[in-house]
């Protein structure tokens, strides 16, 4: 009997200590994965900000005027004017839909209403 608890106690610390080295592998793992996330979180980060940048030097008020007067006569486009701008209150607002949800409670509330004024 002693002999197999002996056995019993090996197996279950080479069990356990597979355990801990699957965890231990597991767990370097998840910090490769985060490490290289973090990396291509900063590389799109430089990213962005060059796309920032261009977007900044391609929207120059004096670079889209020179496009502009390149560009007029080709896009028969027109010369601002004053007039050209409605004011606020010319513009016709649509209703907002109401939400979904919103739209059920109302029946739900109006449906409940109805049946408390039957007899």
């Amino acid at each position: 009997m002693r002999g197999f608890l002996t056995f019993l106690a090996a197996v279950a610390v080479v069990a356990l200590g597979y355990w801990a080295y699957h965890q231990n592998i597991q767990t370097q793992q998840a910090l490769r994965e985060v490490d290289r996330l973090q990396r291509a979180i900063v590389t799109e980060r430089e990213r962005l900000g060059v796309l920032r940048a261009e977007w900044a030097y391609l929207n120059r008020p004096d670079r889209l005027r020179e496009l502009v007067d390149l560009n007029f006569e080709r896009l028969n486009l027109l010369p601002m004017a004053p007039d050209q701008f409605a004011v606020m209150d010319e513009v016709i607002w649509r209703p907002e839909a109401p939400e979904p949800a919103e739209a059920e409670a109302e029946d739900i509330l109006f449906s409940a209403s109805d049946a408390e004024d039957l007899p």
